[in-house]
């Protein structure tokens, strides 16, 4: 087993405390892994602190440099991390080595970004210039379903706007990113990025942290409102892209067999494990019975297995609590549809769930209602779209959504009133670093991507001149 560490203030040290680490596709202890004290959690606030004037001063050029030294270092060892990624996370292994090379291109696209002073006005009476000047330190918390590629999303623009950085990985995922800071500590300035583990224990201390001046979370709803309130004393600026009941509408004209694999991948990718999957489908009745035919025979097929075995398509559900909350929704499956492809828990090791379809389903039960985050798919009949989009939008959640249609402009109207963040037209999951990306209602504040996205790092400063 290798032997992990933290990152505080440029220096790799053990934790005050241990914790093992499963692979979620054996059940068995894939590391044991160092386990933050609080004293070490502010001694990270503080290495960030102290080392952000010098980054701050640091010129945005070689803050450039130093994102695409990262993106160098992670594409130079794709194979290294995605291995260890697939036996911590679970995801297949060609999963696991596009997020790590996904990754890469995050820190590249931010490297090309700036933030140049701007004059808004100029004239014989004033002149108004506006500047964005970085915040200070930032607290990331990421969750389980993406660990290195979530730290992407968030680290490269807070580095370039010339924030230092306390990054907590989820404790049953934190080796990639332990790993990672073995990599930043021969690129960054001592304190510059600082990486932290907790048993889900330690998070409330950087959000309360009267140091931290912004907090970039990712991870469900609930959780997120805990770190709204905690971050309210100080009024950090706070980043919250949360959880997510993304609808796909399905109109009468579209082709099943053709919508079928786009919808399937939309929805169990990483199974099921990410925010912005379909979660619920509306189907037209006129396609409905041929479309859930469609998605339980790709179901069928799918192969579930360890992620590092050649072939698998779907590996495990990351972690036990999850895997247990699973059950749970395949129970209400049973009980509020029919269960036409999967709704099994194979008899082996791991946290494995058949890729499950569930037809003949309405609104108010738990598996359309509540978002699963798993690979259950709830396939709903509609006869009319206005009726099919309230149904949609009178969720609580808005990350994402998609419609799905011959008719390029009914789709779009459509698409134009469904009250998310991001909607897709006869895809799904379509996402990349230059496109702003955030969700409505309980589904987040603020934007990630983008020169969006790179703002929320920054304060804005106005210089307002008489002449």
């Amino acid at each position: 087993m290798s032997d992990y560490k933290l990152l505080i203030g440029g220096k790799l040290v053990p934790g005050d405390m241990t914790m093992d680490v499963i692979n979620p596709a054996t059940e068995e202890v894939l590391a044991a892994c160092p386990r933050a004290s609080e004293a070490q959690v502010n001694a990270a606030v503080a290495a960030a602190k102290a080392a952000f004037p010098g980054w701050a001063a640091t010129p945005i050029a070689e803050r450039k440099a130093a994102l695409n030294k990262i993106a160098d270092a992670l594409e130079a060892r794709t194979e290294e991390f995605a291995r260890l990624l697939t036996q911590e996370q679970g995801k297949p292994l060609p999963e696991a080595m596009g997020e790590i090379q996904y990754s890469a291109a995050f820190f590249r696209y931010f490297a090309t970004l700036d933030l140049p002073q701007e004059t808004i006005e100029d004239n014989e009476n004033r002149k108004v210039v506006t500047q964005r000047r970085p915040l200070g330190v930032v607290a990331a918390i990421i969750p389980w379903n993406f660990p290195v590629m979530i730290v992407a999303f968030k680290m490269p623009p807070a580095l370039l706007a010339g924030n230092t950085m306390v990054i907590k990985p989820a404790p049953t995922t934190p080796l990639t990113t332990l790993k990672l800071g073995e990599l930043l500590n021969e690129i960054l300035p001592p304190g510059v990025v600082n990486i932290v583990t907790d048993a889900n224990d330690l998070g409330h201390v950087l959000t309360k942290h009267p140091d931290v001046r912004k907090v970039s979370f990712t991870g469900s709803t609930d959780t997120g409102k805990k770190v709204m309130a905690s971050a309210a004393d100080t009024i950090k600026r706070i980043t919250l892209e949360l959880g997510g009941n993304d609808a796909a509408i399905v109109l009468g004209d579209a082709d099943p067999k053709a919508a079928a694999p786009g919808i399937f991948g939309g929805a169990f990718f990483n199974a099921g494990q990410v925010c912005l999957a379909i979660k619920r489908v509306y189907a037209h009745e006129s396609i409905y019975d041929q479309l859930c035919d469609e998605l339980a025979k790709i179901a069928d097929a799918a192969i579930v297995d360890d992620g590092l075995k050649q072939g698998t398509q779907i590996g495990p559900v990351q972690n036990r609590m999850q895997f247990e909350k699973l059950k749970g929704f395949l129970e209400d499956a049973r009980a509020s549809g029919r269960i036409v492809a999967g709704g099994t828990i194979p008899d082996q090791p791991g946290f494995f769930v058949r890729p499950t379809i569930v037809r003949d389903v309405s609104d108010g039960t738990k598996i359309v209602d509540e978002e699963q985050f798993g690979p259950i798919l709830p396939i709903i009949k509609f006869s009319d779209a206005d009726d099919a989009l309230a149904r949609a939008n009178a969720s609580p959640y808005g990350l994402g959504g998609s419609v799905w249609s011959a008719d390029i402009d009914t789709a779009f109207d459509i698409a134009s009133r469904m009250d998310t963040g991001t909607v897709w037209v006869n895809k799904h999951l379509d996402f990349g670093p230059n496109i702003p990306f955030g969700g409505a209602k309980q589904s987040g504040i603020g934007a990630e991507f983008g020169q969006e996205g790179l703002h929320e790092f920054t304060q804005l400063h106005v210089i307002n001149m008489a002449r």
